[in-house]
This record gives C-alpha cells, structure tokens and sequence, in this order.
C-alpha cells in the first residue's frame, strides 16, 4: 500500500514537471516566434520597398515576397539563367524596363547588382505584371517567372484558365512551385507584419 502511494505521488510529480516543462516550452516558443518570423521573412531594404510600392501602387509585403522568393535578399544573387540582383531581372528585361523609366540614364545590366536599381526595375515589372493581368498576383507571378508570352498562350486555353484572364492551373511545374512560394510568401508577410 506504502508503495503504491509512493508511485502515484512519483507518478503525479512527474505529470507536474512535465506540464512545467510544456507550459515553459510554450512561453519561450511564443516569446520567440516573432523573432523567428521576422528572420524567416525578413523587411530588408525598407527605404527601397518602400518608395517604389509606393510609387508604382503595391502593397510593400508583396514586393518582399518577391524579393524573398527571388534572391532571399542576396543582391549579388545570379540564376543559371543570367538574372541579377535581389529581383533576379534578366538582361532583355533590364533592357525592356530601362526604356520604359530609364532611357537617358546611364545604367547597364551590372546596375541591377545595386539594390536600389534592382528594387526600382523589378517594382516597375511585377506592377506592369499586376496591371495586364488585373491584379491578379498568382497570374502576374506566373508571367513575371515565365513572361508574358508563355502565360497569354495559357489563358487562351480553357483547360489552364475558365476566364481567360487569369490562370486556373500551371502546367509546368517550376511554374506551379514558383507561384505557390510568391503567394504563400505574401500571405505569410501579412500575417506577420499586418498584426504588428
């Protein structure tokens, strides 16, 4: 009888121990889950994102998560495919943009290493994306991945897009990955930074 008294106060010490340790393990998870995501999604170059959503109509957090998806905010990243900077803009689209809002400047391809000239570019492009394909993030994501060309000749198959204005399903998966990263990404930045 003494002994089994003995392993229930045992038995109901450790019960007690263990949910001090869960309820610890909680407080310090919760303490420490706005740290950990602001590092997984990170605000960097603020001052940038900052003007040019402002300037060219974007919510800032969208444009983070293209950045993130792109570079991780590595400004000297380069892909296989020759894409620059923090919004890995390839050459003929630097080219395209640069006659668009920068013809007279003295800019080259190696300008989109500098984070503000990349920012500037690839703000411009996803919102001329977001505007040809009616603020439609998933559709202006696939075009901004794939251009314009690929994602037009999609639309206009019924199987990939019931409106023919935005895309229902991605038939390429490098697509298909690409645009659940840049969404999920934005979803993730608001529910970070719009409850801060």
């Amino acid at each position: 009888m003494v002994k089994k008294n003995m392993l229930r106060r045992v038995g109901k010490t450790a019960i007690l121990v263990l949910l001090l340790l869960a309820l610890t393990a909680t407080l310090l998870f919760t303490c420490f889950r706005e740290r950990i995501d602001h590092w997984e999604y990170p605000m960097k170059y603020q001052e940038y994102v900052t003007y040019y959503a402002d300037k060219y109509s974007i919510d800032p957090l969208m444009l983070y998560s293209f950045i993130r998806t792109e570079s991780n905010f590595n400004p000297k990243a380069e892909s296989n495919a020759g894409a620059r900077g923090l919004m890995q803009i390839t050459e003929v689209t630097f080219d395209w943009i640069k006659s668009k809002i920068a013809p007279t400047e003295d800019l080259t391809f190696d300008s989109l290493y500098d984070p503000e000239t990349n920012i500037r570019f690839g703000c411009y492009f996803v919102s001329y994306c977001l505007l040809r394909y009616q603020d439609d993030l998933a559709t202006a994501a696939a075009a901004y991945h794939s251009g314009w060309g690929t994602v037009d000749e999609l639309l206009a198959q019924p199987e990939y897009s019931a409106d023919g204005k935005t895309l229902d399903h991605y038939p390429y998966p490098q697509m298909r990955q690409y645009v659940k990263k840049i969404t999920e990404s934005y979803q993730r930045y608001q529910e970070i930074y719009s409850a801060s």
